[in-house]
């Protein structure tokens, strides 16, 4: 049976392109092929193949590892210029984090 084809033309991030090329050929499969299953499979599954994420920036990564580590919320007294005062009596844990990291 002879099935009519297509071209499909995208842009695509050089480097993002050299990596996946490279990978798809120790896998024994070229882009054309690679391409061909990923749009068979959305046929498939009627849906994306995989799950897109949110990438986290770098203040809600640090947020998710205080919630993780259930460090407390605690409301520092600070000065005009947003320099927080933390009482290394009160907060030690917190002291030793701004201190040392």
């Amino acid at each position: 049976m002879n099935m009519a084809k297509s071209n499909v033309n995208v842009k695509i991030d050089a480097v993002v392109k050299e990596q996946a090329s490279r990978l798809l050929d120790r896998m024994g499969i070229d882009q054309t092929t690679a391409i061909d299953m990923f749009y068979r499979q959305i046929i498939v599954e009627r849906r994306l193949p995989f799950q897109p994420t949110v990438v986290q920036t770098y203040g809600e990564q640090v947020l998710d590892l205080i919630r993780r580590k259930k460090i407390p919320n605690i409301i520092l007294p600070g000065d005009e210029n947003g320099n927080a005062f933390i009482d290394k009596k009160k907060h030690p844990d917190l002291y030793d984090w701004a201190v040392n990291g």
